[in-house]
């Protein structure tokens, strides 16, 4: 369906791909892998036609329709979210506005010597929607919006109102109703909550077209994809299976490659050795000849690189008292809205608590009243003794100086500790090189996110309060903060959308609004997301496994 071949592209001295190929077939699931800058983006920009090889091939048949899912998203305004969501049905979607816009021109007094010319394009168009089964597309718009966390009054609001985050789920929604045969997704899991991506899971493995795509999601990818392809040194390798199957399938070819490179360095050793000695002996010169030939004739095989693993070990942080934070007959609500009614609990030393809810269930609410950024409306939130408290929020990426390098900001936040302690810091959060020079203005969303969550682990408080602490943080610094807070020796309270994380880490398991999501009581299981898995038979509110 698509393919690369012999594909080279560069940007300067950065060397995208060298002589690359790959193919991607009809109804595929594809995880696209790599490391940050290694050209997954460009390779979808080719697909699409926004960038050209510098060498080789990027073919894609005439006919074949692509929706591209991309991070940055467009400006929205002047629409209904529902009216956004259905511009993505390519000509239905089309055929619907012309419609709306037609209905509304019948209503208008000033077009009145027109009617008849509109009563006659409306018939034409009401035809040809009919015809391709457009009066199904509003309901197909609003299950894809629905299944995405919007609510009908949202669905029916302005799309202009929507924060960016929730714009970015109308981006979804318009190219999930395009019926594209081939999607291409950039980390379609940012911004959504686990209910959504349980969702979509369902939605794209039941998806009869092809599906090719980047994700920091590991339970995300296991789930949906069938084959993986790596982009590594230039190359585009691919693997059948999972991402689990993908990880030991490459450790596999590591390690016979090593043993190979090792096997031949062995043989070469000793044709060297026989080389030397018997060079200056003329009786032995025809072997010699022989054999430096062959060694000349030898495809010499590389050794595999080492992916860097950064380990990072917290420093022991303070002892708190036994009650960490007591919440008693806690209340709040925005405007009519109760978020929270009464709610108490006590969250003890060394528990660890993930909080989980559907979408207006109060979960960063309870965070930041339990963080002190806002005050209950009535009952109180009381904080134990000897306690040292770390919030992270998405809103922390603000207190970053954006005139600094990523060195400055880190040496300002520590001006007594040495070089090495904190290039250690920045290494085990993936900064190293010459992105430690990097301005913070010109940080994206993910190097942020692991900047921040540095500065704060690196004095640990002995109570973390953690708000989406995974968001845009790629597969290996997600996997070193999930083994560094499993030695973390405090207490947590986290919202998570990542099931990695919520399995390595979830003791306790805060459940807001019930199965529902609109129960007045909360349920508190004193087992871990594992067990709490097991015993609700749901991996979220309201979604089953």
């Amino acid at each position: 369906m698509i393919a690369f071949t012999r594909v080279g592209k560069q940007y300067g001295r950065q060397v995208l791909f060298v002589e690359a190929s790959f193919q991607l077939n009809p109804g595929e699931k594809v995880g696209l892998v790599g490391p940050n800058g290694a050209g997954k983006t460009t390779l979808f920009r080719m697909i699409v036609g926004e960038e050209a090889p510098d060498e080789g091939e990027v073919s894609v048949p005439r006919k074949l329709t692509i929706g591209y899912f991309r991070q940055d998203v467009e400006e929205m305004a002047g629409r209904s979210v529902l009216d956004e969501a259905i511009a993505g049905s390519g000509r239905l979607g089309d055929l619907h506005h012309e419609l709306e816009a037609l209905q509304q021109a019948m209503t208008d007094p000033a077009r009145a010597d027109e009617m008849d010319r509109i009563l006659e394009r409306f018939g034409e168009v009401q035809e040809e929607y009919d015809h391709k089964g457009g009066y199904a597309l509003e309901a197909q718009a609003r299950e894809v919006l629905h299944g995405l966390g919007f609510d009908d009054e949202r669905i029916d609001g302005d799309v202009g109102a929507l924060s960016g985050g929730w714009k970015m789920r109308v981006a979804m929604a318009r190219v999930l109703l395009g019926r594209p045969d081939v999607l291409l997704m950039d980390e379609p899991t940012n911004h959504l909550d686990i209910e959504s991506i349980l969702w979509l899971e369902g939605f794209l493995k039941g998806y009869p077209g092809a599906l090719f795509m980047t994700s920091h999601d590991r339970e995300f990818m296991n789930r949906v994809v069938t084959r993986v392809a790596e982009i590594d040194d230039g190359d585009i390798t691919a693997y059948s299976g999972n991402y689990d199957f993908y990880e030991r399938e490459r450790a596999t070819r590591e390690a016979n490659r090593e043993a190979a490179y090792a096997r031949q360095q062995a043989m070469l050793a000793k044709e060297q050795r026989f080389i030397e000695r018997f060079s200056a002996h003329a009786a032995k010169a025809a072997q010699v000849q022989s054999r430096v030939k062959a060694l000349e004739k030898i495809e010499k095989i590389e050794l595999p690189k080492k992916r860097q693993v950064v380990r990072f070990d917290f420093r022991r942080p303070p002892r708190s008292g036994e009650e960490v934070a007591t919440l008693e007959g806690v209340s709040k609500r925005y405007g009519t809205r109760v978020v929270h009614d009464g709610l108490s609990m006590i969250i003890r030393r060394g528990e660890r608590w993930c909080v989980m809810g559907k979408n207006g269930a109060g979960k960063t609410t309870l965070l930041k009243m339990v963080a002190g950024v806002l005050e209950p409306d009535s009952g109180r939130v009381k904080l134990g003794a000897s306690l040292k408290l770390g919030y992270f929020a998405q809103q922390a990426l603000e207190l970053l100086d954006p005139g600094l390098t990523v060195w400055e900001q880190i040496q300002s936040d520590f001006p007594h500790e040495s070089v090495g302690a904190l290039r250690s810091l920045l290494g085990a959060f993936q900064f190293s090189g010459d992105e430690v020079e990097k301005r913070i203005r010109a940080l994206s969303g993910g190097e942020k996110s692991r900047l921040v969550m540095a500065r704060m682990l690196y004095d640990p408080p002995n109570f973390l309060v953690l708000d989406e602490p995974t968001n845009h943080l790629d597969l290996a610094t997600k996997e070193m903060l999930v083994e560094a807070l499993k030695d973390f020796d405090g207490t947590m309270l986290f919202v998570s959308h990542d099931r990695t994380f919520l399995r390595g880490l979830g003791s306790r398991v805060l459940e807001l609004g019930g199965e529902s999501g609109v129960e007045a009581e909360p349920h508190l299981y004193p087992g871990s997301y594992v067990e709490y898995v097991a015993k609700t038979g749901h991996e979220a509110p309201g979604v089953h496994a």
